[in-house]
């Protein structure tokens, strides 16, 4: 079971967070960026899991500008609700945010963040744009193609499903050309098969990716 708290930008806006910490002396620390269903039921069990493998995992409520508290289900009707929320995104004021949760951890090791979903984009751009950062790891964030001309500032791994009917391929091969450092796997799946409360789940790429990420931050963050 993790704790609430909160969390002031450089703007001085304070959002809420989400921490979860190891039973043990940790091994670094994640930064966790949600889907577009804020730091629901789901994020806050995927902080819990990275606690119990040695992580510190924080969650920031990067939706409290524009919903506070905001938590949603994966209902069609939810799904919907949590979509009209999309157009009002501030990226810049998003990494404003996330900035602040990578300040609040300095003090647990070398910092990673690992995103999902609109999080995998959040997790590409801060690779790029925000110091503190030793590993960026990103799963099917829409908006990481539009954003390949960015040079990552750190090692990153992202992961993409082969059958996602929201991210062609064809991004994926530009992300392919234009940023060889990254590694990149793609998986036998649709779009967020990593989420074990959405039909899209699928367990043996989700393990995979799994097994891929400990990798790949045991390597660069400890």
């Amino acid at each position: 079971m993790g704790t609430h708290l909160t969390l002031t930008a450089s703007d001085g806006f304070e959002l809420g967070a989400y921490r979860a910490d190891p039973p043990d002396r940790p091994r670094g620390a994640l930064v966790v960026i949600q889907e577009i269903f804020g730091v629901n039921h789901h994020i806050r069990g995927v902080c819990d899991r990275f606690a119990a493998l040695g992580y510190v995992a924080l969650a920031p409520a990067v939706f409290d500008r524009y919903v506070r508290n905001f938590a949603s289900g994966y209902s069609p009707a939810e799904v919907e609700e949590a979509r009209k929320i999309i157009p009002r995104i501030d990226w810049g004021a998003m990494l404003r945010d996330t900035a602040a949760a990578i300040a609040a951890l300095q003090d647990t090791g070398k910092v990673g963040i690992i995103g999902y979903c609109m999080g995998g984009t959040v997790a590409f751009l801060a690779a790029g744009k925000l110091d503190g950062l030793s590993a960026a790891v990103g799963y099917y964030g829409g908006q990481t193609a539009k954003n390949a001309d960015l040079v990552p500032r750190v090692p990153v791994l992202l992961h993409f499903g082969e059958h996602d009917t929201s991210i062609p391929m064809s991004d994926v091969e530009v992300l392919r050309q234009k940023r060889a450092e990254c590694e990149i796997f793609l998986y036998n799946a649709g779009h967020a098969f990593n989420c074990d409360e959405r039909a899209n789940y699928d367990p043996v790429s989700a393990e995979l990716a799994l097994k891929r990420t400990l990798a790949f931050l045991a390597n660069h963050i400890g």
